[in-house]
């Protein structure tokens, strides 16, 4: 039995947000983008690919490293 490949979601509102697939994605999507609705104004979030050996990839908030730093 083979693990998982999992997609971990770094910052904004997915933060937190795993996602596990039965196996590696062949050609993974390299920006994700995430559109909240909320009743006002839409708010897009875009995630960019990272791999992390451990366990698969993570999606970090664009933008993110600027602010941690």
């Amino acid at each position: 039995m083979s693990q998982p490949y999992v997609v971990r979601y770094v910052g904004g509102p997915l933060d937190g947000r795993v996602d596990s697939l039965p196996s590696t994605p062949e050609d993974p999507k390299q920006t994700v983008t995430y559109v909240h609705l909320h009743g006002g104004p839409k708010i897009v979030h875009i995630y960019d690919l990272e791999y992390a050996v451990e366990y698969g990839c993570e999606y970090r908030l664009r933008g993110e490293e600027a602010e941690e730093a």
